[in-house]
């Protein structure tokens, strides 16, 4: 004998969602070309301008080490001891107070991986020192990012 009766449950049909067609997947792929042809050149020109802003700012780390060169020293390094003389005591020539490296760590390359142009005395100031980078192509001169980063400018 049967107390209660469970009636019969109908499970509904589940349907799976559906995946995107071809077309679909086309449509998308061509939004973000399109994209990416708007986008990257914007972006690209933002990281010519920043190369420039961090030879700048290097230069002008660069500046205040060599003042405090000269301050302990009475002159600033020779163009044979280079900016290494900010970081470590020259062996050619060297200053009777040098007292401590002038930077954290050795000179910095420019941002295109070239070593800064160290003269002293300067070619542009003669009782100073010219202190530059020749930008994106290496070579004197030349405009936007091949333009010279110096530190008298």
């Amino acid at each position: 004998m049967r107390l209660f009766r469970i009636p019969p449950v109908r499970i509904s049909q589940v349907r799976s969602p559906r995946g995107l067609t071809l077309i679909e997947v086309l449509v998308v792929i061509v939004v973000i070309a399109i994209l990416a042809t708007l986008v990257a050149p914007n972006l690209f020109r933002h990281v010519d301008d920043a190369r420039v802003t961090t030879a700048r700012a290097q230069i002008e780390s660069l500046v205040t080490a060599l003042d405090a060169y000269r301050l302990d020293n009475g002159r600033y390094p020779t163009t044979a001891q280079g900016l290494g003389a900010l970081w470590q005591k020259p062996t050619i020539e060297p200053p009777m107070n040098w007292t401590a490296p002038y930077l954290r760590k050795a000179a910095p390359n420019d941002p295109w991986g070239r070593p800064y142009v160290y003269l002293a005395p300067g070619l542009v100031n003669p009782s100073t020192y010219d202190l530059l980078s020749y930008g994106a192509d290496g070579t004197p001169g030349g405009e936007g990012e091949n333009a010279d980063v110096m530190s008298w400018k």
